[in-house]
């Protein structure tokens, strides 16, 4: 009687060996990325000044299309847009604040600098608005002359937001060190 053989064992990868493989790089790579999208506060940053940017461009058209001025508030959590609002007995002119849409209230992310100029000269911000919004979207399609820098205290990188020359609001990214 001849010895029973066994039959040759299949060579490669079972499916389900692959597939384990599979779901292992698929969570590999999205941990990886989760982490690059959230690193540090650099993208964060550049995030907001976008933001600020196209809600600076968003306001002044808002302006012109609407006929009346739209103002941007910088107080030292976020900023707020408003628009000039019936006088007040008190006051000659009363900035009402945008409570929805677009326009309303943002808030910085948490650690946010923010240094606002206008001719040279540095602005406070404090923590209440202020009675006149320090940037103004005037109906004509100007706009207040200004240079806002936004930082982050543990990053030698900020932006800068500026009007220029041709009226529009340009951003730019800095080194500390500059």
């Amino acid at each position: 009687m001849a010895p029973r053989r066994r039959p040759p064992s299949p060579r490669g990868f079972t499916l389900i060996e692959i597939l384990v493989v599979v779901v292992i790089l698929a969570v590999l790579a999205a941990a990886v990325s989760i982490a690059l999208s959230g690193a540090g506060g650099e993208r964060q940053l550049e995030r907001e000044a976008e933001r600020l940017q196209a809600l600076l461009g968003y306001a002044c058209e808002h302006a012109e299309i609407g006929g009346k001025p739209v103002g941007l508030s910088l107080v030292e959590d976020g900023y707020l847009f408003a628009q000039p609002g019936p006088p007040s007995q008190a006051n000659s002119e009363t900035w009402k604040t945008f409570d929805k849409g677009e326009l309303r209230r943002r808030e910085w992310p948490r650690n946010l600098r923010a240094e606002l100029s206008r001719d040279g000269r540095r602005v406070e911000i404090t923590p209440q608005p202020p009675e006149r919004p320090q940037i103004v979207c005037f109906a004509s399609g100007e706009l207040t002359p200004f240079r806002l820098e936004l930082g982050l205290p543990d990053l030698n990188l900020r932006w800068r937001l500026e009007l220029a020359a041709d009226g529009s609001v340009t951003r730019e990214r800095r080194d500390a060190s500059r």
